[in-house]
């Protein structure tokens, strides 16, 4: 029977995974995509676009503020761009769904509008920060209001004469740099953000594609205002935090021999790579030219023991998407694993420390958490046991591949939310070797 909160899995171990397999687009760089070529001069066209509900809806937001855009296939987009100052008012609510990246960065797009947006958002985005982004903003002159504890809705002011700032931020957070660099395109004079450890640059990438003028660097970027974005075709990569489940999973599964197709490289998004290496992982890497401004290669991993080292504190904020599946195989590595310094895990759709930490318990490991992080004690044998995703999708995936080295069932409960990051996951794992099933 299925979880009160919604649809559960039920995974077993299965077969060594085997294949070659493409993983969906790039979600943030699907949402980058839409958001860019709205408000672009002319037509572009969007290649592996992520058929999944937060980019979605990031989407239906411009349709609703005047932006055509055509679906003339799976992953295919077709973006009438209306330039920087051609979005219309919408006629209510902007629906963010469960997308923190689509609400912080529209939070900085939108502070330039002429007319007033409010943006609201599902259950679980409602209860996440937004006074990192909507503090740094307010010193541009944004006016946006926040919901009692400065959580969503976000109620935004349009109208407001924005003026480029340099900042420092306290936080390094892609999100945040976004926002100011999107609120930066419509503000008077220069927009220059310093990260206190270098972050994605994903934003500056497609800036530079579309045809404005920035300077970037890691931990640092710098634009003007008063310049314009120009259509192009923008091809998305395979998203690496979709192809991060099946890097572990084969990793860790003895006999398997995996390959993952053109997945984005970004030097700021994998630093797994360099961990799971360091832990004794066998993945081999072979470029395959960039997409979207984006560098893509070919993985090719195979089962190798892992063995548990101390996290580099350097790596932790070009992978903080990926901790939760770095846990499964902290847990099934020889020795112990220690993280430090990922306090932005507790703060994601879920608190990933807490959530991990107590689902491990529950299959027989043994994990102690701090405050930014936690120490997990590898080589316990993993048993069956039911846990709870608490409707987070990178969680609901990281515990499908525990099960695959659990000595018995493993109920994961409410998982409807993986349509969000990873439409047809269960699907895509069946198919190289995963066993997994959806309750009945």
């Amino acid at each position: 029977m299925s979880s009160v909160n919604g649809t559960d899995w039920i995974a077993t171990r299965g077969a060594p995974l085997r294949g070659s397999i493409a993983v969906p687009g790039d979600k943030s760089v699907s949402h980058r995509a839409i958001m860019l070529a709205s408000i672009a001069e002319g037509i572009s066209r969007i290649e592996g676009f992520l058929e999944g509900e937060d980019a979605r809806a990031t989407e239906a937001i411009f349709r609703r503020m005047g932006v055509r855009i055509e679906a003339p296939g799976p992953g295919r987009r077709v973006v009438h761009g209306v330039g920087l100052h051609g979005l219309q008012p919408p006629d209510g609510p902007l629906d963010c769904g469960n997308a923190g990246t689509g609400m912080r960065l529209l939070a900085g797009l939108l502070a330039g509008q002429s007319f007033d947006t409010e943006l609201v958002g599902d259950a679980s985005l409602s209860k996440r920060p937004m006074r990192r982004v909507t503090g740094p903003l307010a010193r541009m002159g944004a006016r946006i209001e926040t919901g009692e504890g400065g959580v969503p809705p976000l109620r935004i002011h349009g109208g407001a004469a924005l003026q480029g700032i340099e900042i420092r931020t306290e936080v390094a957070s892609a999100q945040v740099k976004s926002a100011l660099l999107l609120a930066g395109l419509y503000a008077s004079g220069t927009t220059v953000v310093h990260e206190p450890h270098p972050t994605r640059d994903y934003t500056e990438r497609m800036l530079q594609a579309l045809g404005w003028p920035i300077e970037f660097s890691p931990g640092f970027a710098r634009l003007e205002g008063g310049h314009r974005l120009v259509g192009r075709d923008i091809v998305v990569p395979a998203d690496f935090s979709s192809a991060a489940f099946f890097i572990v999973a084969a990793s860790l599964v003895p006999g398997s021999e995996l390959q993952l197709q053109r997945v984005g490289m970004n030097p700021r998004r994998t630093g797994l790579l360099h961990v799971l290496r360091a832990m004794g992982a066998d993945i081999e890497e072979t470029p395959a030219g960039e997409q979207g401004g984006e560098p893509v290669s070919d993985l090719h991993v195979r089962h190798a023991p892992l063995r548990g080292i101390e996290v580099p504190v350097e790596h932790v904020p070009d992978m903080i998407d990926e901790f939760p599946a770095l846990f499964i195989a902290a847990a099934c590595a020889e020795g112990a694993t220690v993280v430090r310094g990922a306090a932005e895990l507790r703060v994601k759709e879920s608190d990933r420390i807490a959530t991990m930490a107590t689902g491990l318990r529950t299959l027989g490991a043994r994990v102690d958490e701090t405050d930014d992080g936690a120490t997990i004690h590898g080589g316990a044998q993993l048993g069956s046991g039911a846990v709870d995703s608490h409707g987070d999708h990178r969680i609901a995936m990281s515990f499908a591949i525990a099960a695959q080295l659990a000595a018995g069932e493993v109920r994961i409960r409410d998982v409807d939310n993986v349509a969000t990051s990873f439409p047809g996951f269960d699907a895509l794992a069946r198919e190289v070797g995963f066993g997994l099933r959806t309750a009945q």
